[in-house]
């Protein structure tokens, strides 16, 4: 088997394990005839999956036996002897995989393609427990001493769990490799498995020949002498999106979702809605204007040279008044019905807002914003009702840094430097008689992202969740850190308060 195919079917069976589909995943894996030490290992990790220890173990063999070094395999190895209770052929896998380290206090494999950190005290951890299992407790507590040694600061809690079960001679939980997170191919060969036309398909750009579509070689097409002229439609109007329509009036935007013209204008309406709001785009940004503020245009090739587009003077009557945006009537002022594309929204006007908490985190809304409209945002946020929080200019909330509805939003806004303001939020204690609660979750497995939206975390962290996203992904607070995270990582500690459904 060529290295292209064993590549192309890599990326297949990882493909299925992101699609929840191990079935065929395995059979993948399996089917590739020359399987490498990192393939070897995926196997091995996905009969552990399905609790099929003895073709796992096998795997590993041919994982190590095609890479010695592969101190992770040695690691899996091991898990796997401990699994079928065979705890001194476990000790040696485990001190090989430490032996591997070279002194390191980790090795991450992110450059080989598996997003996985093995860390030395994790090594040692599951080294104590098998001499524990063996009944050598002076030897564990030995080595989750010498853990100790080769902490990080994220690790100390674990470690310290397994030392107090230790000095009470009772057994603790192993540290184990993650579930479905597997060794993948270099994304750069497999960008270059796609096949790719450099030449592509040749098309008309100019010809004296109207609605000629031959893109071959040809000799010209006969012409008739002194025929009557098809004048042609510009090529330039053929590509835009739309219906042209010329701006009457001078129109400010109130809203970000809205744009901004001026009289003289030239947009095209993609979608009109029945309140009388177009969706049009202009300067290749999209948003609404009100309709009754546009005249259709007519450009063609037969206008006299001082009725072309600009050369109309703008009426000096009042503009419209501003017709009212209805919930379902108006248009999307990002999206047209034919070619679904999404434009950026127009971010001139918004401010960004920092709000210090018991973390930092910052959210933009509108400069000029009333305090129903900050409140709201920042509670939507915290995922807390507006009533249950106090929004204030200072640290301290006193009765003249605190923000309510009678408060001149207008000093507050002209606070902001270069759109940007800090304000500090306090939660209430009680809001309708009954204390606000948190839910607290444990990680279950260590999670790093390069994504800077992400929370990064280890095994044993404490998070505090602030909103649920979707049914795989949370978002919370960890160390003062604010970001997303997938939901399987985590489970929730069973405490008295809100819950995470």
């Amino acid at each position: 088997m060529s290295f292209v195919d064993t590549l192309r079917q890599w990326d297949q069976a990882v493909t299925c394990v992101d699609k929840q589909d191990l079935t065929e995943a395995l059979r993948i894996f399996l089917s590739i005839q020359e399987p490498n030490s990192k393939i070897y290992f995926n196997i091995g990790c996905l009969h552990l999956l399905n609790q099929d220890l003895d073709a796992a173990e096998k795997a590993f063999d041919c994982s190590i036996g095609k890479d010695e070094h592969l101190a992770v395999a040695f690691f899996q190895r091991g898990m796997t002897f401990y699994r079928k209770k065979r705890y001194e052929e476990s000790l040696a896998d485990f001190q090989q995989a430490f032996k591997a380290l070279r002194g390191n206090q980790l090795i991450d494999y992110k450059t080989l393609g598996l997003r996985y950190k093995l860390y030395a005290c994790e090594v040692l951890l599951n080294m104590a427990l098998s001499e524990a299992q063996l009944g050598n407790w002076d030897k564990a507590h030995g080595n989750l001493v010498k853990a100790l040694n080769n902490k990080t600061d994220a690790k100390l809690n674990i470690i310290d769990r397994a030392l107090d079960s230790a000095l009470k001679q009772k057994l603790f939980k192993p540290v184990e490799f993650p579930s479905k997170v597997l060794f993948k191919p270099n994304k750069h060969y497999v960008a270059e498995l796609e096949k790719k036309d450099y030449l592509g398909k040749s098309t008309v750009v100019a010809s004296v020949v109207p609605q000629d579509a031959f893109s071959g070689f040809a000799p010209l097409q006969p012409q008739v002498k002194d025929g009557p002229t098809c004048p042609k439609e510009p090529e330039v109007l053929r590509a835009l999106e739309g219906e042209p329509h010329t701006v009457l009036f001078l129109f400010v935007p109130e809203t970000s979702d809205e744009l901004a013209v001026v009289p003289g204008n030239i947009v095209f309406v993609l979608q009109k809605g029945a309140d009388n709001w177009a969706s049009v785009i202009f300067n290749e940004r999209r948003g609404l204007v009100p309709y009754n503020y546009l005249e259709r245009l007519e450009i063609s090739l037969a206008s006299k040279p001082n009725e072309g587009p600009g050369k109309s003077q703008p009426p000096s009557r009042e503009p419209p008044i501003r017709p009212e945006r209805k919930q379902g009537l108006t248009p999307s002022g990002n999206s047209s019905g034919d070619t679904q594309q999404k434009d950026e929204q127009s971010t001139d006007n918004l401010c960004i807002v920092k709000v210090r908490f018991t973390f930092n985190f910052a959210v933009s809304v509108p400069l000029g914003s009333s305090s129903e409209v900050l409140i709201d945002k920042i509670s939507k946020k915290l995922n807390l009702p507006s009533t249950a929080i106090t929004l204030s200019l200072t640290s301290e909330a006193t009765e003249q840094s605190v923000i309510t509805p009678s408060t001149d939003m207008e000093s507050v806004w002209r606070g902001a430097s270069g759109l940007r303001i800090t304000l500090w939020c306090h939660a209430n204690e009680h809001t309708d008689g009954t204390p606000q609660s948190e839910v607290h979750l444990v990680a279950l497995h260590s999670y790093e992202s390069s994504n800077p939206e992400d929370l990064n975390f280890h095994q044993g962290d404490t998070i505090t969740l602030i909103t649920k996203i979707n049914q795989d992904w949370l978002e919370g607070q960890c160390s003062g850190t604010t970001g997303i995270f997938p939901a399987s990582f985590v489970e929730e500690v069973p405490v008295n308060g809100r819950s995470l459904e």
